[in-house]
């Protein structure tokens, strides 16, 4: 009996020290210290030079103002949507260089369509806070237009700043606003400024 009362007595003393001790631990390390193990590597790392993302963009596309030989900005241009796919380079932790393919529509008041493919050239700088990331970019290229049996080439611009939200290691959602800049320069000397205003959401793969 006195050797069963002596164990007992050493196997609570045992249980209360090694309570005690955890208690002490998370006393030190509280709960809103913990490291998330996914995300500290990501934040702490979460871009080099090598790094590749893929972007897939959609939205409308808005017709700000026409300059040059169109009087009072008269385009007859409506809403129109677009898409894109874009892929950018790391060459540091935050700037990036890459190429994008585009295209869009816009409907007419006469109900017919004007259809620009625009592509190019991309580079851009990225500002990083947590898990949000700011890329401010230009695009630089050529765009080519359809409208009826009317085709044209042209040179395009397109600067943009984006707001994206890592979602996770490979995934990241946002918000672009793009201008637009075609100018169109026609043997006929009726030069034309378009300009237009880009909205889309876009889902960035990270690899």
């Amino acid at each position: 009996m006195r050797s069963q009362r002596a164990c007992s007595f050493f196997l609570v003393i045992f249980l209360l020290l090694w309570g005690q001790g955890l208690f002490a631990q998370e006393e030190n390390f509280p709960d809103d210290e913990f490291p998330d193990p996914i995300w500290e590597d990501i934040i702490t790392s979460i871009y080099s030079g090598g790094d590749r993302n893929f972007i897939i963009s959609l939205g409308v596309l808005f017709p700000a103002f026409f300059g040059g030989e169109v009087e009072n900005n008269r385009h007859g241009l409506g809403l129109g949507g677009t898409g894109s796919m874009a892929f950018n380079y790391f060459l540091s932790p935050n700037i990036f260089a890459g190429v994008e393919l585009a295209g869009s529509f816009s409907g007419t008041r006469g109900g017919n369509m004007l259809y620009i493919v625009p592509f190019g050239a991309r580079i851009g700088y990225q500002f990083l806070y947590s898990r949000f990331e700011f890329p401010v970019s230009l695009m630089v290229g050529g765009a080519a237009q359809r409208y009826l049996e009317q085709g044209h080439f042209s040179f395009i611009v397109k600067p943009g700043v984006s707001g994206f939200w890592r979602f996770s290691p490979d995934w990241s959602f946002g918000l672009n606003s793009v201008w637009w800049f075609i100018p169109q320069w026609p043997r006929n000397g009726y030069n034309v400024y378009g300009n237009f205003v880009e909205l889309t959401l876009s889902a960035r793969f990270h690899f």
